[in-house]
């Protein structure tokens, strides 16, 4: 990955007059066009006239001192999932081309306008988000950035955002997460995704994978950056982030699922960064968590990913399955079978996990765990079904417990330089989204060392 800069730098830059909005969002615009490069794979649509006169008109902003904010004039990457007032929102689909243009802008979209950033395109995912891995048949798989020669997965469903970071084709990206879409393509490309807790941002203007489940956040470069752009999605004052000291930390390490079948490089990346938390001080505490494994069977009949999906897509699909993706069709027909009392029975379910969870977890600042079980799979190897199915399972696993028990959480990259990417995630309690940060922020450079 190029040494590409902050958030904080860019607006640095820009207060200065080192930089200016247009001259980023040239420079953003040049690397998505590189016919080397992954810009045809990681965008479905370029906002090339739109992000240059919106760069002139906040460049003129700062000139007379009202940009809406420091931030203003950078350049970020709008995943394909919510709609941009005058463009159609396809959601990684084929089925929804011959929809009408977005009369408005989603609220997410909205307030980071609000707050001045630069939209430079619709950025390519999984097909309505219903994956872990990142392949969309129509319109291209972007290669992650794990030994691009060979071509592995850039993990999803928000694929193309992360794509988008890691190559510079944008300097942040808004994304989704349901089951880890912020999260996998983090910890597959080396950078940093949050999961808010899912009430903070509304999901007005978004197409719904699972409304129980999905929440929007951002990836981006740091802990601070996805920090800054959390503030604005989320409509509360962006503040000073001030990281926790590591010593003094308490970190629970669940035994239950999320240490099964890990990748080996995945296992010694993730005990070399519990190490270096230990060595800084920070107590960790290896815990069973037997109430994760209540999750495996509400999920059994598909979960609220399958009832909620079939609900929304029914009569679409009914009319244009014959275009969606295979493997995402027979993911949403699965909530066909659900009944009512299924779905029922699976609020109430969920609501007794997150009580118990919580209480499990309250005398912890955080738990800590592998983000994915397995690192980036190549790209050819899943042709094969069974081997998609088994890889998507293994990247959703530990992501999916922490959107079960309504928690928030953040990817940090773990692996040196020359390693395969692998992502070590730290999760809490619903409402706990500002200690996540000052504690990712304190562990950020620790982990790595």
């Amino acid at each position: 990955m190029p040494n590409l800069p902050t958030l904080a730098k860019l607006a640095e830059d820009l207060e200065s007059g080192r930089t200016t909005s247009r001259k980023l969002v040239e420079e953003c615009l040049s690397r998505i066009a590189d016919p080397a490069g992954e810009g045809r794979r990681a965008f479905i649509d370029v906002d090339k006239q739109a992000a240059l006169t919106a760069a002139d008109a906040m460049d003129g902003l700062r000139e007379v001192n009202a940009a809406p904010s420091r931030y203003a004039g950078i350049p970020i990457s709008i995943k394909d999932l919510f709609d941009v007032k005058g463009q159609v929102t396809r959601a990684g689909s084929r089925a929804l081309d011959d929809s009408d243009p977005a009369e408005h802008d989603a609220e997410a979209v909205a307030r980071l306008r609000r707050a001045g950033f630069i939209m430079m395109g619709r950025t390519n995912m999984t097909e309505f988000a219903y994956s872990g891995i990142g392949i969309n048949p129509h319109f291209g798989t972007p290669k992650g950035a794990w030994n691009r020669a060979e071509g592995h997965v850039p993990g999803g469903s928000s694929s193309g955002a992360a794509v988008s970071v890691l190559d510079g084709m944008a300097h942040a990206a808004l994304g989704t997460d349901t089951g880890g879409s912020c999260r996998i393509p983090a910890a597959y490309n080396g950078i940093v995704g949050y999961k808010p807790t899912q009430r903070r941002v509304p999901l007005d203007g978004s197409v719904p994978l699972s409304f129980s489940l999905d929440s929007i956040g951002p990836l981006a470069r740091t802990v601070s950056c996805c920090a800054i752009l959390d503030a604005v999605l989320a409509n509360e004052p962006i503040v000073p982030l001030k990281p926790r000291p590591v010593k003094g930390m308490r970190l629970a390490v669940p035994t239950t699922i999320a240490l099964d079948d890990l990748d080996a490089a995945v296992a010694q990346t993730f005990e070399r960064a519990l190490e270096a938390l230990a060595s800084h001080g920070a107590t960790i505490e290896r815990v069973e968590m037997s109430e994760f494994h209540d999750i495996g069977p509400m999920n059994a009949k598909g979960g609220f990913a399958a009832a909620e999906s079939f609900a929304w897509h029914r009569y679409l699909i009914t009319a244009k399955g014959d275009v969606y993706d295979p493997r995402v069709a027979v993911r949403i027909m699965r909530g066909e079978a659900q009944s009512a009392a299924d779905y029922i029975d699976l609020l109430n379910e969920r609501r007794s996990l997150i009580v118990r969870v919580n209480a499990r977890i309250a005398p912890y600042d955080a738990l800590v765990l592998p983000t994915t079980a397995n690192t980036p799979p190549k790209i050819a190897d899943l042709a094969d079904d069974k081997a998609f199915t088994t890889a998507n399972l293994r990247a959703l696993r530990n992501c999916t417990l922490i959107n079960m028990i309504d928690g928030c959480a953040i990817s940090l990259p773990a692996h040196r330089e020359g390693e395969v990417p692998v992502g070590v995630m730290l999760a809490g309690a619903g409402g706990s989204d500002r200690r996540i940060f000052e504690l990712a922020a304190g562990m950020e450079a620790v982990i790595r060392v």
